[in-house]
């Protein structure tokens, strides 16, 4: 049971533009097939029939998907993107190509734990931690980095043991905690480093007053071949969380998840299946495969 785990980017009719912009970016990369919006199910998604609906694109071998969802959810901090380069060139031209029309949240600069570091938003708000460093620190060049704050901080350690009790093939590569002279409260998590099925994720905490915390703007998609590995994954994630439509859930600490069936991209990429594909999974919480197979 290897179940990938793909970030999902949700957009204001953005998503193909996006796409492009951050496949520019960095080798290895491509946007891969686009799919748009029918008629059916607008009742829920109030799309325009033949917009975009979703762009998958990898950056340096990694799945992404940008998904147009309408200007409900914005980005914010509450989840960023580590990112290693490993020249100073490479960290220039990522730096500068981001910054352009964002903002700076961290300096570029010399830090503790990095000899060239800098946090910034995009101009489409999407958060970025870049870091000059190697691949072996973290074992692939893009890391979701979740950030707990508010009433969650002093559960960051918590929520390091429950994710990685859940997915197959993780370990806990390192919990840094604070210590007695430091900002934060002795003992709660600084920074933490794990792989959920071989992909590697951190934890920070962070006990100052934020205006955000987790939303929709941000979900990990986990795919699933079969109807048993969906309802593992519903029934786990979703446990003290809350339900939501069309696979979407919200775990206890409020992250975004989406529970997918591996089948769907090839049914949806049937033209003659897809609107009655789409009008059925509008209708469902947890996906049901043999309703879509039959759909």
């Amino acid at each position: 049971m290897k179940n990938q785990i793909t970030p999902c980017l949700w957009f204001d009719n953005q998503a193909a533009v996006a796409a492009k912009f951050y496949t520019s970016l960095f080798e290895h990369s491509m946007v891969e097939n686009i799919s748009k919006y029918g008629k059916e199910g607008y009742e829920v998604h109030g799309q325009k029939e033949g917009t975009v609906l979703t762009a998958p694109f990898r950056l340096s071998g990694q799945s992404f998907l940008a998904l147009n969802g309408g200007p409900i959810f914005k980005f914010n901090q509450s989840i960023s993107f580590y990112v290693i380069c490993e020249t100073d060139k490479e960290f220039d031209k990522v730096w500068n190509s981001l910054l352009e029309g964002g903002e700076i949240l961290m300096p570029m600069g010399k830090y503790d734990w990095c000899e060239k570091y800098g946090w910034l938003n995009d101009h489409f708000g999407l958060s970025w931690q870049i870091a000059l460093d190697k691949i072996e620190t973290t074992g692939q060049k893009f890391t979701p980095a979740l950030q707990f704050t508010r009433g969650n901080y002093k559960r960051a350690e918590e929520a390091v043991y429950f994710y990685t009790s859940i997915f197959p093939n993780s370990t806990i590569q390192g919990i840094l905690k604070y210590g007695a002279h430091e900002k934060e409260q002795e003992g709660t998590v600084k920074h933490a480093q794990f792989t959920l099925n071989e992909q590697t994720f951190m934890i920070m905490g962070n006990s100052m007053t934020h205006d955000f915390d987790f939303n929709e703007a941000i979900s990990f998609q986990v795919f699933c071949d079969t109807q048993d590995e969906i309802d593992f994954y519903w029934k786990n994630l979703s446990y003290a969380g809350s339900e939501g439509q069309c696979g979407w859930l919200k775990d206890r600490y409020g992250v975004s998840w989406q529970v997918v069936p591996t089948i769907l991209s090839e049914l949806m990429s049937n033209s003659e299946k897809s609107g009655r594909v789409m009008e059925a999974f509008m209708k469902m919480k947890k996906f049901d495969i043999e309703k879509l197979r039959n759909a």
